[in-house]
């Protein structure tokens, strides 16, 4: 198959596979092509996504691809995701999400701890919007159930992994401290140094 048909083909495919996408190794499967093929094709579609007036490019998150909006278009979305008939994860949700994505894997105790209230719709909803998923049990008393952020996530926030989450503000300002600290010392030694 010649390579734009296969350019199609990998399109419709990432379409089709939604917020899952797909991996190199199931997209050579279903090519019928080498993994190194693969490469090929994805980066001569971000190419064309990258230079044409496209909506859409493919993103990589851990060993999958997926098609997703452009950054640039951002404010667009978040009038669409104003509009009265969306609906929005809410202000309980969103501090589970955010105690999950920077604790995980995590126990819901652990997150209610965090929380101080209890934390079982803000799970359920987050689950059924499949932004967090059980990941085992932990290996204490009673086993509790683990739960980590899905790939949808990435997806959604526009991540290619979680070390892409912002820093915290305690890590912000202990950077700031350190960083002051350094200046302090430099500062000092350069006074003693004569």
């Amino acid at each position: 198959m010649e390579l734009q048909k296969l350019k199609a083909a990998t399109e419709g495919l990432l379409f089709a596979s939604g917020e899952e996408g797909l991996s190199k190794k199931q997209l050579a499967k279903v090519l019928e092509v080498d993994q190194t093929a693969v490469d090929v094709i994805v980066d001569e579609l971000k190419y064309d996504y990258e230079h044409e007036q496209r909506g859409i490019t493919i993103m990589q998150s851990a060993d999958f691809f997926h098609l997703t909006t452009k950054p640039e278009h951002a404010h667009y979305f978040e009038k669409l995701v104003e509009t009265p008939s969306s609906s929005r994860l809410s202000q309980a949700a969103l501090e589970t999400l955010a105690i999950i994505a920077y604790n995980q894997p995590i126990t819901r105790t652990e997150i209610e701890e965090i929380r101080g209230v209890n934390s079982d719709g803000p799970v359920q909803t987050l689950i059924s919007r499949q932004l967090i998923e059980e990941a085992g049990r932990k290996e204490t008393s009673g086993r509790p159930v683990l739960f980590v952020t899905t790939t949808q996530f990435l997806s959604f926030f526009g991540l290619t992994s979680l070390e892409e989450l912002p820093p915290l503000p305690e890590d912000l300002i202990d950077e700031n401290m350190e960083m002051e600290a350094d200046l302090f010392f430099e500062r000092f030694k350069e006074d003693t140094d004569f």
